[in-house]
């Protein structure tokens, strides 16, 4: 099986388990549990947002985070202003996209280098932080809709049926939206990377001067990679606005942005389920530990990132993988189970006339 095919049949088995699991855990947890699996989902987008422009555009951000925070902040500030949630959905996308594709356009055309880049994104994510954690006085609102400041914005009203204000989203309803965001951003990303778009971001990835060399404008194309990551973690911002009805400034905090790195790099950079995989574990022991409160989680969360970067520097998914083939070809190369040999003639048999004897080769007449 050639690698394009081993690529493709591993993206459907994924989604044929996203779609098993979409279908059958509301059949079997309860609503607690099932708003549990609702906020791994919402973190899973933006794992995977940061996942595509730094495992397959080459884009070390930072400031995931920032663009996370945007689009909650932008839901909550204009569903309080316009009722209806379908206009706020849509511009909790489109805010966080057009803002970095600003971002992106004075760091790929003003041809900053990698270092500046990480460094950029995350002055970008503290300056927003420390900006909406100012806005703490009455007088900071747009329109009917206050900031709150470092008390963030509570009663985030939620998601409601295109047109129907009234038909808010249950907490399964939403199980399901959150769900389905996750498998449709995982199957769009799929898509992307294999058409001849992907192809050049993954190109300019490994080679940039290379793909400049064969026509290509590669700035264009991690403008382009960059700007739709923006958008996938303010569809993840929205999304967690919802799940929890509330948003605050912690969610442009260097602690969050951390995180994200942390779940790319335990799931495994260069693929798209690894942060999922990153993230649920990640989260779940998180959440363990702040249960049982016999250990500091950031202490916690330090250690699997050094443990991950020394012994296991690929991640979670990617190791899989490789000790699968291994598996596999061992299970090819096994010897066959041979037929038992014919038993040899005797000597004195061969010696009688019963055995045919081979005639004297003669060689033609003149």
């Amino acid at each position: 099986m050639n690698r394009f095919a081993k690529s493709w049949a591993s993206a459907a088995l994924s989604l044929a388990v996203g779609i098993a699991l979409l279908f059958g855990l509301p059949g079997v947890m309860d609503d607690y549990t099932l708003i549990e699996v609702t906020i791994y989902a919402v973190m899973s987008i933006l794992g995977v947002s940061l996942a595509f422009i730094w495992g397959f555009g080459g884009i070390l951000c930072f400031g995931q985070a920032a663009f996370f925070g945007l689009g909650a902040y932008t839901y909550a500030i204009a569903v309080m202003n316009m009722g209806d949630s379908t206009i706020p959905f849509l511009l909790a996308i489109v805010v966080p996209a057009l803002f970095a594709a600003l971002l992106g356009y004075v760091i790929f055309y003003g041809r900053l280098s990698d270092v500046y880049m990480g460094v950029i994104t995350l002055t970008v994510t503290l300056i927003l932080f420390n900006l909406v954690n100012s806005t703490a006085g009455p007088e900071w609102r747009i329109g009917s809709a206050p900031l709150g400041g470092f008390n963030g914005i509570p009663a985030i009203p939620t998601l409601n049926w295109p047109g129907q204000q009234d038909e808010v989203l249950t907490p399964k309803d939403l199980f399901y939206v959150a769900f389905s965001c996750l498998l449709l951003v995982y199957l769009g990303l799929r898509v992307l990377i294999s058409s001849k778009i992907g192809r050049v971001i993954v190109a300019a990835k490994e080679n940039e001067q290379r793909v400049l060399l064969l026509g290509y404008d590669a700035r264009i194309y991690k403008l382009f990679s960059f700007t739709l990551g923006g958008a996938i973690a303010g569809l993840a911002g929205c999304l967690f606005a919802n799940w929890g009805a509330f948003t605050s400034p912690t969610i442009f905090g260097l602690a969050q942005s951390a995180q994200i790195i942390i779940w790319v790099i335990v799931g495994g950079l260069g693929t798209l389920v690894g942060p999922v995989v990153g993230c649920v574990a990640i989260q779940w022991i998180t959440s363990q530990i702040g249960t049982q409160q016999a250990f500091n989680s950031n202490l916690v969360l330090g250690a699997i990132l050094v443990v991950f970067v020394l012994l296991v520097p690929r991640g979670i998914v990617p190791s899989l993988g490789d000790l699968i083939d291994i598996a596999w070809r061992r299970l090819r190369r096994a010897p066959p189970t041979r037929a038992p040999k014919p038993a040899a003639v005797p000597a004195a048999a061969a010696a009688s006339k019963d055995v045919p004897h081979p005639m004297p080769a003669t060689e033609p007449a003149p």
